[in-house]
């Protein structure tokens, strides 16, 4: 199965209680946090909502 590497680029300051929660969710919290998650629907639809502030890379 495929596997997204996904990189919180900007701060979560400021930002809507919603997209930091998506963001937590992720197991994001700092700049810089890396992630590796399964390739699903279900997180392509949390980087959808903050893709702002990610850097997305997919993995084979």
């Amino acid at each position: 199965m495929a596997n997204m590497k996904i990189t919180l680029k900007k701060s979560l300051v400021g930002r809507l209680d919603k997209h930091i929660a998506t963001a937590h969710s992720l197991g994001l919290k700092k700049i810089n946090d890396v992630t590796v998650q399964p390739d699903n629907a279900q997180t392509r639809g949390k980087v959808k909502q903050i893709g702002y502030l990610l850097e997305v890379v997919e993995e084979a």
